[in-house]
């Protein structure tokens, strides 16, 4: 399972091509809708999320409602392209460029993109660069989560941390459920708080930043491999996670936490009984031993940044005349945390979805799921 996504911010349209999905499964632009919605959702986003109402339009790779193992692509209409139909023509217009970004916004891709692709308006960078680039990611995932939902994989989400704010004690898999889709953080007391912290960022034209956790459980040992650095499946989660605009670190388990600790109480024991067979009582390593599942719910939280478009904005440099002012402003968030946790519930799917085939094989979903059963029923009697 792989996939390319193309498109601008303020472009036609964001598509997608994802290819390695088995036929026969089940899928249907619903499937994808409740997710890319779901992505449109969260306290403190901008007016972007009112002028757009992302619905996906399947072009190739589904027939009747099933997959036909072949590449399937999708787009998504971009409804704000009608109001920069000129900023983004592809041809070549009379006159001067208009929306031209010359002051960089510290923190985004427009300097170093300026710098690397040589050129002189930054909005050549931003407007790829953009988080408006992760519906397309939201879209792929979708697909790849009906395959793993078919193979007996849930995976859910949840806001830990916003700015200074924390979740208070563990997180279990049910305390992701039924939460409220604006601000899903399991904590009443710490979603309060939260909640007049991105308001009073707001107020001063500042952004926040924070920590979501995605969970997936119901995940066979053995997908991953320790054989090779490129086939651990804790780095392929990080590569995955860090991808994700404003993500700065990655964790797996209590990776942090651990890193202080003594070995006995970092390391989770292993224990035996003839109905669960081999399993752990605790879940410190995140449900990956040397690169490969074991079994236990896979958790990895990811810590974003505050978004780097400002209200009130920090002071720049022109990238054609040199001289210094404020960086310029381009419409945002105050608070995109939220909408990271269905974004990584996506980037989820997608690592998962490739060590599972990669694992299991098979062009139909029905020679995967035998193959799945058949290794289940070993791991079983092992």
């Amino acid at each position: 399972m792989r996939f390319l996504t193309a498109g601008e911010s303020h472009g036609p349209a964001l598509t997608v091509i994802l290819e390695g999905c088995p036929a026969g499964l089940d899928l249907s632009p619903a499937d994808i809708d409740r997710h890319l919605a779901r992505r449109q959702k969260g306290f403190g986003r901008g007016a972007r999320q009112r002028i757009e109402e992302d619905r996906v339009q399947i072009l190739s790779g589904v027939r009747h409602g099933q997959t036909l193992g072949s590449p399937i692509s999708l787009m998504i209409p971009n409804r704000d392209h009608r109001a920069w139909s000129r900023t983004m023509a592809v041809e070549s217009i009379e006159g001067p460029a208009d929306r031209t970004v010359t002051l960089p916004r510290p923190g985004h891709a427009d300097l170093a993109g300026a710098l690397k692709y040589d050129r002189h308006d930054a909005r050549d960078i931003l407007e790829r660069a953009s988080a408006r680039e992760t519906a397309a990611r939201v879209a792929a995932g979708a697909v790849a989560r009906r395959l793993l939902e078919e193979a007996g994989i849930s995976i859910v989400s949840c806001v830990v941390g916003i700015g200074p704010v924390e979740v208070a004690g563990p997180v279990a898999y049910d305390d992701c459920l039924q939460q409220d889709e604006n601000l899903p953080m399991p904590d009443p007391e710490a979603r309060a708080r939260a909640i007049l912290e991105i308001e009073a960022a707001g107020e001063r034209g500042d952004t926040l930043g924070g920590k979501i956790l995605v969970i997936a459980a119901g995940v066979p040992p053995g997908l991953g491999s320790h054989v090779q650095w490129d086939r651990k499946l804790d780095a392929r989660l990080a590569l995955h996670f860090m991808s994700i605009q404003s993500v700065k670190a990655v964790e797996v388990g209590d990776g942090v936490a651990v890193s202080a600790s003594s070995g006995k109480n970092a390391h989770d024991a292993i224990l035996y009984s003839p109905e669960a067979g081999f399993h752990h009582p605790t879940n410190r390593a995140g449900g990956v031993e040397g690169g490969v599942t074991n079994g236990g719910e896979i958790r990895v939280a990811a810590y974003l940044k505050p978004l780097a478009t400002l209200m009130e904005p920090l002071p720049s440099v022109d990238l054609n005349t040199k001289a210094t002012g404020k960086a310029q402003i381009e419409r945002s968030d105050v608070c995109a945390v939220p909408a990271a946790a269905v974004i990584g519930e996506a980037a989820m799917a997608l690592c998962l979805s490739e060590v599972l085939q990669e694992k299991f094989g098979g062009d139909s979903l029905g020679e995967l799921l035998q193959n799945l059963r058949a290794y289940r029923d070993q791991v079983r009697r092992f």
